[in-house]
């Protein structure tokens, strides 16, 4: 935890255990955790430090009732941002939000109240999203008279699709439940803590060797940007690395042998 400490974070709370499982904690629950710039900046030196860290897995939890409320407006409001500020405040939410998708290593969100704005688009940067009861998912940018910034027009189009984004953002949409699973706005969705939910996913993807996580959490992100052709081949040769690595070597001999743990529903 040496390289983290070092960071000096005011506005996230981040433990690290002996098996590699980084627990970050969005420490603003005052403001719904809502994200202003200071938070972002920490938001970019953690996630480009966390890999070299040693963390196998990271848990993305929020104080309070509310994982997170989006922008914050207060602070955007008494700023009076020009265009050309704003743009470079957009460019930094980019920033911490890329270091998150792309980094190799599993980001479990666990996510409660309100995940609205800006807070949906830093969940979306997650790769797995583990939703309680009290759980909602807004776009309220159009009431605001704002229009996203921090990736939801990449990222929350995607899980969603174009058409319900764009209903998201006209008309206020809330999202929760068994809806928002079915819409892909979350993987999982519990009736307890999501806190606890996301630990167990946590935990599970760490006994994954290092390599094949570092590749589907960034390769296939990468390969979505390219073309069909040029994926292709990045995948055989991503493939061609991840699958002759010598971690797998006893993992195949296992399933050679009739020893492996079958893949079968419980």
């Amino acid at each position: 935890m040496g390289m983290v400490d070092d960071l000096g974070l005011k506005n996230l709370a981040v433990t690290m255990d002996e098996d590699g499982i980084a627990v970050v904690t969005l420490n603003r629950a005052a403001k719904r955790n809502a994200l202003d710039a200071a938070t972002v900046e920490e938001m970019i030196a953690l996630f480009s430090t966390l890999p070299r860290a040693g963390a196998r897995a990271v848990v993305l939890r929020a104080e309070g009732p509310h994982f997170c409320a989006g922008l914050d407006l207060v602070e955007h409001f008494q700023q009076d941002r020009s265009a050309a500020d704003f743009m470079h405040i957009c460019l930094r939410w980019h920033e911490a939000f890329n270091k998150m998708e792309y980094s190799g290593v599993p980001i479990i969100a666990a996510l409660k109240g309100a995940v609205v704005g800006g807070g949906l688009e830093l969940a979306s940067a997650a790769h797995v999203r583990v939703a309680d009861a009290s759980t909602y998912f807004a776009l309220p940018e159009g009431q605001r008279g704002l229009f996203t910034g921090g990736g939801a027009t990449i990222r929350v189009a995607d899980l969603v699709g174009k058409a319900r984004m764009i209903d998201m953002m006209l008309t206020g949409r809330i999202y929760r439940g068994t809806e928002a699973v079915q819409v892909g706005l979350c993987q999982y969705l519990v009736e307890g803590s999501s806190d606890e939910k996301a630990m167990e996913l946590a935990r599970a993807a760490a006994q994954n060797p290092p390599l094949s996580n570092f590749a589907i959490c960034s390769a296939i992100s990468h390969m979505q940007n390219m073309s069909s052709f040029d994926a292709a081949y990045a995948e055989a040769v991503v493939a061609g690395i991840v699958n002759t690595q010598p971690a797998a070597r006893g993992r195949l001999e296992a399933f050679a042998a009739g020893t492996a743990a079958k893949v079968k529903p419980e």
